[in-house]
């Protein structure tokens, strides 16, 4: 992998299934910049997402992300990336049947932690970053959509990735709440964290400015102006 890049992908093809959902795949991401993904629903933008976390393997060209390669990877080395790699998840997955914390500290050990008060100390730290450290005892079910995403994105940083992958993770928020995720990404960003974003929220888009790629037609192309104007008209209408 290139000393320059913290993501590459060259001659990928993207499953979902058996389904080809995007061909041919050329992306290079260097490190702390912000990439948007935006198309359809079907387009590919949450199956890549998951390539670059290996959930969905990879049979074709190569693929480097966060000095990994992908192609080759063991599934004894998965948890070692995903420390370098934090998931943002569209639909929460926070386990329901465990708090706030202990979902925490469940990913913690997952990855290799083992000392109790490290462990603890670390999640006190994370919460409170994102404003939720007076939640830490309460079930996902008694969380708005908005307080869910924030324990998603501390679950996301746990491990201090260099990567932040985060599919569609303004979908299901109202304006306000979106505001107040969006200025934790951004904070993130500042940060140095690359942050690679499938997203349909063309308000985000327009206000938090950041290289775009679009999904469509199994190719991820580097849409001109009209284009991506057109595009996000199409997914406007598809929201109605």
């Amino acid at each position: 992998m290139q000393t320059n890049s913290i993501i590459r992908l060259t001659g990928v093809d993207v499953y979902q299934q058996e389904n080809l959902v995007l061909a041919d795949v050329q992306l290079t991401v260097r490190p702390g910049e912000w990439i948007y993904l935006i198309g359809k629903v079907g387009s590919g933008k949450s199956s890549l997402i998951k390539v670059l976390h290996a959930e969905l393997d990879i049979f074709n060209g190569e693929a480097w992300v966060a000095g990994f390669n992908l192609r080759r990877i063991k599934r004894k080395e998965i948890p070692l990336l995903r420390r370098k790699v934090g998931v943002v998840f569209q639909d929460f997955r926070l386990l329901t049947d465990r708090t706030v914390r202990d979902n925490l500290a469940f990913v913690l050990k997952a990855t290799g932690w083992k000392n109790t008060k490290a462990i603890a100390d670390r999640i006190r730290e994370v919460a409170d970053w994102v404003g939720m450290a007076r939640s830490l005892q309460r079930m996902p079910h008694e969380l708005s959509g908005g307080e869910q995403q924030r324990v998603v994105i501390a679950r996301a940083i746990l491990n201090d990735p260099e990567i932040i992958l985060a599919d569609e993770p303004t979908g299901n928020l109202d304006p306000e709440t979106t505001a107040e995720i969006m200025k934790i990404f951004v904070d993130l960003n500042r940060r140095g964290k690359t942050i690679v974003m499938a997203t349909h929220d063309y308000p985000v888009v327009e206000k938090y400015k950041a290289k775009t790629l679009l999904c469509a037609d199994l190719k991820l192309s580097n849409p001109d102006k009209e284009q991506l104007i057109l595009d996000f008209s199409d997914l406007t209408d598809e929201k109605k």
